[in-house]
């Protein structure tokens, strides 16, 4: 079943996250409860996931902007795309991943974007699969040094 989060859905987003990225430190200090609760609690933050079996299996992050070009049509960023390792290859982020996008069409936008840091041509064909073009824009990351 695809459905934006819920309060008890934390633990288990956690724990699809550290497959996401397993190098993060764990937090202990409430930091990430903290921000579970705003995410939820905030208009044009989406957090989504897929669930099978009462378990989490796959979680998406929708944000949607507001704007003022396209005749002021929001825009949206898909970020932390994960399917749990044990169930990739079986359709499960592309189900996710239709959820997500109908979210952001629903919601008015005029184009969705996302960015991935793997270099696997599976993760590339996978985005492509969902309908994402990897040549109409460029991306560029910038961080605080």
């Amino acid at each position: 079943m695809f459905r934006k989060a819920r309060p008890g859905d934390l633990d288990q987003i956690i724990r699809l996250y550290r497959q996401l990225h397993s190098d993060d430190p764990v937090l202990r200090d409430g930091a990430d409860a903290e921000a579970f609760q705003q995410i939820l609690g905030s208009p044009g933050l989406h957090l989504f996931v897929l669930e099978l079996d009462d378990s989490v299996v796959a979680t998406t992050y929708l944000n949607v902007i507001p704007n003022i070009t396209r005749s002021a049509s929001p825009y949206a960023v898909i970020e932390n795309v994960v399917v749990d390792e044990s169930r990739r290859g079986t359709g499960l982020g592309k189900q996710i991943m239709a959820g997500t996008l109908q979210a952001a069409w629903d919601a008015g936008c005029y184009k969705v974007m996302l960015m991935t840091g793997s270099r696997k041509p599976a993760t590339h064909a996978f985005y492509s699969a969902c309908g994402f073009s990897a040549d109409v824009k460029t991306a560029y990351l910038a961080r605080p040094s």
